[in-house]
């Protein structure tokens, strides 16, 4: 996480580098190739504003940009739709100046007529900031992560300076502002798209059928079977270019159902193999050594698998109940029965180990049924009956939600607590928990920047309540403190904050902190130029098929 360290020294690296860098863009003939990528989910659709998982926004990172990129395989960031930027000496004022010649893309549905400026940078920010602005009143949509991470509340306006400079100024330092901008729900929209919608009365469409400057065009979705992506002809990034014709996302639930498709050849790359399957997958790749026609790269994840508590439920609201449910979950067994080899416990901190301003010093209560019940009798809390979700889909944090909602059903039964099990299909799941219609859920997340504010805030921040904040907790003294870590730019400040309100959680636990695990993604041996993200995003950009 040295990036975000050192985030001024990478941003002057960056606009050195910025224009230079890229060459301009040609239409090119891609390979008549068709690559193919197991995943494990439907998309809840294609505004990337409105998702919030990783299921959603891997189709979206191939069919958008944002201003600013991540470096791929890493956590800082380089020049996009942006070419470089300047920000102001009170850190209140970034000034972009965009690139120029990049063209939105040409589908069935849609012949752009210019190419990308500032009006589509202006359009995608006010529309999520503002309710009053005529698209999305005709297309009422809540932005979670641009209200979850304080961007509604600290950014002052917009303005457009030229048709290719656009500034934003600030009401309040924002010091993960440049990180943010680089996340997937920033992808930039063509205002005249929005513009042809909403005269036909129909701006919902935004979301069905996208149109970005990203590597690959959408040519059609079936929900639960198949979304298909054409290579961009045109794409104005010719130092990671698309380098198949055709990228189709196979959905497929089942992982031993994507292993086996990868196996045949069906696909090329899948997602999220059960830790039972990379056990095998190492043993057959090590044994076949080069005749192998698959491989395995991984690295350390950069997530959580927890149990949230809604604490607006009762008996939930109360703190000592949620630390009594906490120290009841066997959290060493789901480790070994749920993650196998693949996973880390989690100490007890809202985040994981490689995240800067972890705190090393937190620790988990043991495992300890009869102190649980004892804790419960003495809260005078009895005959407690909740519902705990289940997830449906493999998740980088948790590769069986089915498996691990038993395990603690089972273990919660043991200081009489029932725990019904309930699952939905994942945009339902993810739907109905942002309406706080659960007791207790299977959740997690991945680092989306590599701050430290997009664990503690997105996830427990007041202004996350109804987002991605699924335990629904408000917790004043704690969000002070994510507040006034957000309003300085200076590391050691910020630490020394992150470290309170993590002892805050801790003492407070609106979610069971449970384990990390480690990112496998197997593949064909012909794949080329895939790398690995430290927020498990899948990109297909400059990946190849030999």
């Amino acid at each position: 996480m040295k990036q975000t360290h050192t985030l001024r020294l990478l941003l002057a690296a960056t606009l050195l580098a910025g224009a230079a860098a890229i060459p301009p863009a040609a239409a090119v003939e891609l390979p008549n190739k068709t690559l193919v990528y197991c995943s494990e989910g439907s998309p809840a659709g294609f505004d990337p504003g409105q998702l919030t998982t990783g299921t959603d926004f891997d189709p979206a990172d191939a069919i958008y940009n944002r201003l600013i990129a991540f470096v791929p395989g890493e956590t800082g960031v380089m020049p996009s739709l942006a070419e470089k930027w300047d920000i102001s000496p009170d850190n209140k004022v970034y000034t972009f100046h965009l690139r120029r010649g990049v063209k939105f893309h040409t589908t069935e549905y849609f012949t752009p007529t210019r190419d990308f400026n500032a009006e589509d940078v202006k359009f995608t920010f006010d529309r999520m900031g503002d309710r009053e602005m005529p698209f999305r009143k005709a297309y009422p949509a809540e932005f979670p992560y641009f209200v979850d991470m304080g961007l509604q509340a600290d950014i002052d306006r917009i303005e457009i300076v030229d048709p290719y400079t656009v500034r934003f100024v600030l009401k309040k330092v924002d010091a993960p502002f440049i990180q943010n901008l680089a996340m997937s729900f920033a992808s930039i929209l063509s205002k005249e798209y929005a513009d042809k919608l909403l005269a036909a009365n129909n701006p919902r469409d935004i979301a069905l059928k996208p149109v970005g400057t990203g590597p690959f065009i959408f040519r059609s979705y079936t929900k639960d079977a198949t979304l298909r992506l054409d290579g961009n002809k045109d794409y104005w990034n010719t130092n990671l270019p698309p380098k198949v014709g055709k990228l189709i996302f196979a959905i497929t639930i089942d992982a031993n159902v994507r292993i086996q498709k990868l196996k045949r050849n069906e696909c090329q790359v899948a997602t999220y193999p059960r830790p039972a399957d990379v056990d095998a997958l190492k043993t057959d790749i090590s044994a076949q050594g080069k005749a192998s026609k698959l491989k395995m790269p991984d690295q350390v994840g950069f997530n959580l698998g927890y149990v949230a508590y809604n604490v607006q439920k009762k008996p939930l609201d109360r703190a000592e109940v949620r630390q009594a449910l906490d120290m009841a979950i066997n959290k060493k067994a789901i480790l070994q029965s749920v993650y196998g080899s693949a996973g880390q416990l989690s100490n007890g901190a809202p985040m994981p180990p490689t995240q800067w301003s972890y705190d090393k010093n937190i620790k988990s209560a043991s495992y300890d049924p009869e102190k649980a019940r004892a804790l419960l009798d003495k809260a005078g809390v009895k005959n407690i009956e909740i519902t705990l979700w289940a997830m449906p889909v493999q998740r980088p944090y948790n590769p069986n939600g089915k498996l691990m909602a038993e395990m603690i059903q089972a273990d919660w039964a043991k200081i009489g607590v029932k725990a019904n099990i309930l699952t939905y299909e994942w945009g339902e799941y993810i739907k109905r928990a942002k309406a706080g219609e659960h007791d207790a859920m299977l959740i997690g997340w991945t680092g989306d920047n590599g701050d430290p504010d997009n664990w503690l805030g997105v996830l427990l921040g007041c202004d996350s309540m109804n987002g991605n904040n699924f335990s629904k907790w408000c917790y004043k003294p704690f969000d002070d403190l994510i507040k006034q870590a957000r309003q300085t730019t200076d590391v050691a400040t910020r630490t020394k904050l992150y470290t309170q309100a993590q002892e805050i959680f801790a003492q407070q636990l609106p979610f069971s902190p449970i384990a990390h695990s480690t990112q496998y993604k197997p593949m064909a041996t012909n794949v080329k130029g895939f790398k690995l993200s430290p927020f498990s995003r899948n990109s297909f950009a400059g990946v190849s098929l030999d």
